[in-house]
């Protein structure tokens, strides 16, 4: 054994993942970056995370303020609350972050993503398709004799379940955008 407890040969875990797995138990947060609207600034946002062997679940970029050339980067990751903390402390000091802000620990916020799934099915199947996806506030954007494609917007669980309830109807494939979050405080 090696002064960090690794065992000598191979491994199925990361070599950059060295804690032990009950060590602390990891907690995902989103965090909102506001950045400078500049070319390859987001390549080196997520570089940091890359170089670091951390894992980014959703990723989203918009310009929040035209005039000034800023944009927020929104980023769901997971890790332990040291991990977090150190990403937080790091992407501060990088030049062109203004602002860091960990939305999970300021308080309750909101979560909205947006999916396109494809359904292909057909007689009671499709009947059912349509009855669950007015259930679930989804749109119908696409329709063929074949298949539907329904629009869906809400929080990643309530997608995730409409997803569940997809599949036996005969869910082809789905397509989802990166997670948008704001704090509910004022």
């Amino acid at each position: 054994m090696s002064a960090l407890n690794i065992k000598k040969g191979s491994t199925s875990h990361s070599a950059y993942d060295l804690r032990t797995a009950n060590s602390v138990v990891e907690e995902s947060h989103t965090l909102a970056v506001i950045v400078e609207n500049e070319p390859g600034v987001l390549a080196r946002v997520i570089g940091l995370f890359s170089g670091r062997g951390y894992n980014i679940d959703s990723l989203t970029v918009a310009e929040v303020d035209h005039t000034g050339h800023r944009s927020r980067i929104t980023i769901v990751t997971r890790g332990t609350p040291a991990v977090i903390d150190q990403i937080e402390a790091q992407l501060s000091r990088m030049v062109p972050v203004h602002e860091v802000h960990d939305l999970t620990m300021e308080g309750p916020s909101v979560q909205r993503e947006l999916a396109l799934l494809k359904v292909a099915g057909t007689g009671a199947a499709r009947v059912e398709a349509l009855q669950l996806a007015e259930i679930f506030r989804a749109n119908v954007v696409d329709s063929t004799l074949e298949s539907f494609v329904f629009e869906m917007t809400g929080t990643p669980d309530k997608i995730d379940a409409f997803a569940d309830l997809m599949r036996p109807l005969g869910l082809v494939e789905i397509a989802r955008t990166g997670v948008a979050a704001l704090s509910r405080g004022a």
